[in-house]
């Protein structure tokens, strides 16, 4: 992959850096914009004051700054690239839920007001850094969340949901924050799968900071996105505009933990409305952590699938009748095979002293023979023995 990724022309790569800067992603009316008039056109309109009011006040001051040239020079000294809908590499596939979302919040002037926070329209350029191309990456992919003040039961399952998701060639989509999203990289990164760390910041950022080594091992086979140009710093309002694109670009989404309000609870709640599987891992009734993953279950019209292995979580999202989750293991026991008559005359047997088979009758509610017929399959399972007296259930230390 060369470091333009291919595909786009220069003009075109370079008015979509400069829309990435100007304009704050979320907008459905820029993004209706930018898509009838092109990007080039649009960048210009908007430098020059002459777009619709309405689009223009979206950039505002911005309009006459322009350091384009220099953020695709920054992210290329990263390491890092400009990916674009006109690239090959572009995940049209996976983000065409959020153009179909955004066509649907369009009124007939084509600018309903909306809380961007809350918004699905597709980003107008991604920000991005590793070596493989993004769509593959993103293909067959599942979305880890969950509260940074986590608990050790929480980052173990989703630890071992990213460990098991590696395993089976899926590649696990997460925000890079403490907690959940870092115990759900880790995991895949263990396995030896590609991770895709989302940000809400640049990508030349390590955000949280503390987090620097674990992006640098993601860079290794995974990436770094960001709808935000190299240095934009990881405002509040920006995590809950990042959560539709958690959402959009995986096949579903699992929440391990979430408190009553967390961001986890609001990217379950956009791959919702994307169409998109949700999921969720319940946890203890105790716990202030859980509570929106029992929210998520008991939602009763559009509530989440409850799962607890990367097998159930496959299953879900995978392909019918290809990937489906095994039975779950039961213990073996002797007594599954027995016959109705074979477990009273096993259930009439005493601990200790043994009795006779006309004893054992008596206890069962059977016919002496019927106990005389049964007594040997039992003896053979290890489950009676012949004292010299009479028949007992075999103790424990010399059951086979």
């Amino acid at each position: 992959m060369t470091a333009d990724g291919g595909g786009a022309t220069a003009d075109v790569r370079l008015a979509r850096a400069w829309l990435s800067r100007a304009v704050e992603p979320g907008s459905v009316a820029m993004w209706q914009f930018v898509t009838e008039a092109g990007p080039v056109v649009a960048a210009e309109a908007l430098r020059a004051g002459r777009a619709p009011a309405a689009v223009q006040a979206l950039v505002g001051a911005r309009a006459q700054e322009d350091v384009s040239l220099d953020d695709l020079a920054r992210v290329q000294r990263s390491g890092g690239r400009l990916v674009v809908p006109e690239d090959d590499e572009w995940p049209a596939a996976a983000l065409h839920c959020l153009t179909l979302a955004a066509l649907r919040q369009q009124t007939d002037d084509g600018s309903r007001p909306r809380d961007r926070t809350t918004s699905l329209v597709p980003p107008l350029a991604l920000w991005v850094r590793g070596d493989r191309p993004l769509d593959d990456l993103v293909d067959r992919s599942v979305a880890l969340v969950g509260s940074r003040a986590s608990t050790a039961y929480g980052e173990h399952v989703a630890g071992e949901l990213a460990h098991g998701l590696g395993e089976r060639g899926w590649t696990t989509v997460s925000g890079g924050a403490f907690g959940i999203d870092a115990a759900a990289h880790r995991g895949s990164l263990a396995a030896g799968a590609p991770t895709v760390v989302v940000l809400a910041c640049g990508v030349d950022r390590a955000y949280p900071s503390g987090h620097s080594a674990l992006f640098a091992r993601v860079l290794e086979d995974g990436a770094l996105v960001s709808e935000w140009p190299p240095g934009c710093a990881p405002l509040r309002h920006r995590f809950l505009v990042r959560n539709r694109l958690i959402a959009a670009l995986t096949r579903g989404t699992v929440v391990v933990e979430a408190a009553a309000r967390s961001g986890a609870q609001a990217t379950a709640h956009r791959a919702r409305d994307l169409g998109r599987s949700v999921m969720a891992v319940p946890g203890p009734v105790t716990s202030a952590r859980s509570v929106g993953c029992h929210e998520l279950l008991r939602d009763t019209e559009r509530g989440a699938t409850l799962v607890t292995t990367a097998a159930d979580v496959v299953e879900t999202v995978g392909r019918v009748g290809e990937d489906l989750a095994a039975p779950a293991e039961r213990p073996a026991s002797a007594r599954d095979s027995l016959s109705d008559v074979a477990r009273r005359v096993l259930d009439a047997c005493p601990v200790r002293a043994g009795v006779s088979p006309e004893r054992l009758a008596t206890v069962a509610g059977c016919e002496v023979l019927d106990v005389l017929r049964v007594l040997p399959a039992l003896e053979l399972h290890g489950l009676v023995e012949w004292t010299g007296t009479g028949w007992r259930v075999t103790p424990p230390s010399r059951r086979q």
